[in-house]
């Protein structure tokens, strides 16, 4: 089985949930696979500019859904406009849990293949690092927060923290590609934890 379809057979036995909320402000997150010379990753990117919230953390690729356009349309869409990669509707590989975020937004993560991804990357605006499957191999730390009375979930990456959501995301496609687990993230208003 190529490494391709490793990752697609878990996430298409995965029962995700889905958030249906009239009104509700829609984005999707790009788990973007891509494989290499130290084995298989994720593109994570982390912007330059100052943004509204979180300046300089690292993020996933994506943005807020257009009318009429699927989650898997929009991160294709938005990975063509922040990285320059141009990929076809058949390198989706599937979907997670969709996830609620406390600036109101339902987030839908949706996992891509880009593989040996030859053209040169031109992020706008963001630096993109290829995060090694093995360095998302980590227990997550769950941590108190000021806004909230729930637990808030971190994963450690090279000495920094991933955040929520993108902490959330990442480890619910590390429990689901790579442990085969049936994993939830809660999706609430407030911080997010995760549990089997």
């Amino acid at each position: 089985m190529s490494l391709r379809e490793e990752i697609r057979d878990p996430l298409r036995r995965f029962p995700r949930r889905g958030i249906r909320r009239w009104g509700s402000r829609r984005a999707a997150v790009a788990v973007t696979v891509v494989s290499g010379g130290s084995g298989p990753g994720v593109l994570l990117i982390r912007r330059t500019t100052a943004p509204r919230t979180h300046p300089g953390q690292y993020a996933l690729p994506g943005g807020r859904t257009e009318p009429g356009e699927s989650a898997s349309e929009a991160v294709r869409r938005e990975l063509a406009e922040e990285l320059g990669m141009q990929l076809p509707s058949k390198s989706v590989l599937g979907l997670l849990d969709d996830y609620e975020a406390r600036a109101g937004f339902v987030i839908t993560p949706v996992v891509v293949w880009a593989g040996e991804h030859s053209e040169p990357l031109r992020p706008r605006q963001a630096h993109v690092f290829a995060i090694p499957f093995t360095d998302l191999d980590v227990e997550p730390v769950f941590v108190a927060s000021s806004a909230s009375d729930r637990l808030v979930i971190r994963l450690p990456l090279h000495g920094e923290w991933l955040h929520a959501p993108t902490a959330a995301v990442l480890y619910q496609f590390r429990e689901v590609v790579m442990y085969r687990r049936r994993t939830r993230v809660a999706h609430l208003e407030e911080p997010v934890f995760a549990w089997r």
